[in-house]
């Protein structure tokens, strides 16, 4: 005889072994506040609420599965991953597929993909692979092969052009080859360097790139062109007040004076309905995610789990905090969502494979390799 409540204990311990609830919960929470505003930014467009819907689905069903690797699993595919969307960014660059004067996608026949999304997880899980590799050796001149690592997927990337993604790759690098410990000189030395080669960058810019840091300093200078994202996104945040005007009733929003309000700019949809107050709780809700990441890292076993752990935690950081900061207009608009909250499907999934692994080193407790 089939004994249905064994069976059904069975299949649910199944489906929550090496699940985190801590980090599950905090995420549905952010996911919970991105869906109803992408509903609101997009209520007279059913179509784009339901397809959020199955992307979150898609993205769980990725997590979940990612989770029930070991990390000493996923350590073994990181030259793959690494390799792999070095080969798909070399085909980008010479097959790829050109829109709006940027070439970021290649053709596969049935869809096109976007391989600098790969590298988001890929490249910090190569360097953490690395530094696992040489850590009973490490010198100085690691740091160099690191850095040349992290190098040449960054400027396939800035080629394309694509800064933003860009930026996120090279964040989630630096992070690995920071917690690796590169000495505090080093980066004192090269942000030194950096501010002195500051005019060789700016001509090394694209004429549009150079165009959104002039915008930042001076908006008004193209109100109806360059400047118009940044004006209308600080008004509809500012008019939003310290309560805000309540959910679907964002004037700036359903009058479409907010650009791209369901993907980039959400947050200016969220800060207009929900004021000072809904921004602090969401940035609460960050600070929670950003801490139980931290207390994974720490608590990690190996040290290819704490680098990798860290720097998708950090991740999460530079995600929130570049959205945040050229929705408020006090960073250049560079084109990266709100984690959890903007509307898109490659995005999610390639935070939820974050989250996924996050979930693994958690759960699975590595011995050290």
């Amino acid at each position: 005889m089939v004994n249905i409540p064994y069976l059904l204990y069975r299949a649910w311990k199944i489906l929550i072994e090496n699940i985190d609830f801590p980090l599950l919960l905090i995420t549905f929470a952010i996911m919970g506040v991105g869906l109803a505003t992408v509903y609101s930014a997009t209520f007279d467009s059913d179509h784009r609420m339901l397809s959020q819907a199955i992307n979150m689905g898609v993205a769980l069903l990725v997590m979940w599965t990612i989770a029930k690797i070991p990390p000493n699993k996923l350590m073994n595919y990181s030259i793959i991953l690494y390799i792999g969307g070095l080969i798909l960014l070399i085909g980008v660059f010479l097959f790829g597929i050109t829109v709006n004067g940027a070439k970021r996608w290649l053709s596969i026949g049935f869809t096109r993909i976007q391989p600098s999304e790969i590298l988001k997880i890929a490249m910090p899980m190569m360097l953490a692979w690395y530094f696992q590799k040489v850590d009973a050796n490490l010198r100085w001149w690691h740091f160099i092969v690191a850095s040349l690592l992290l190098a040449v997927p960054f400027l396939l990337i800035a080629k394309q052009p694509d800064l933003g993604t860009a930026i996120l790759v090279g964040a989630s690098g630096f992070f690995v080859i920071f917690f690796a410990g590169l000495p505090w000189k080093v980066i004192f030395t090269l942000i030194a360097l950096g501010a002195g080669s500051a005019p060789l960058l700016w001509n090394m810019l694209h004429d549009y790139q150079r165009q959104r840091i002039l915008t930042l300093l001076d908006p008004a200078s193209d109100p109806l062109g360059a400047g118009y994202h940044i004006i209308q996104s600080t008004i509809a945040i500012g008019s939003g007040g310290l309560s805000g005007k309540g959910f679907l009733n964002g004037t700036q929003t359903h009058l479409e004076f907010i650009p791209e309000k369901h993907t980039d700019f959400i947050f200016a949809v969220f800060s207009e309905e929900w004021g000072f107050i809904g921004n602090l709780v969401l940035l609460f809700l960050y600070f929670l995610l950003i801490s139980r990441g931290i207390m994974i890292a720490i608590a990690a076993q190996t040290l290819f789990s704490r680098l990798l752990a860290s720097a998708i935690t950090m991740g999460f950081f530079t995600y929130a905090f570049i959205n945040m900061g050229m929705v408020s207009g006090i960073l250049p608009v560079v084109g990266v969502p709100l984690p959890f909250m903007s509307y898109g499907g490659t995005a999610l999934i390639i935070l939820f494979v974050g989250i996924g692994i996050l979930m693994s080193i958690q759960t699975h407790h590595s011995r050290r390799v």
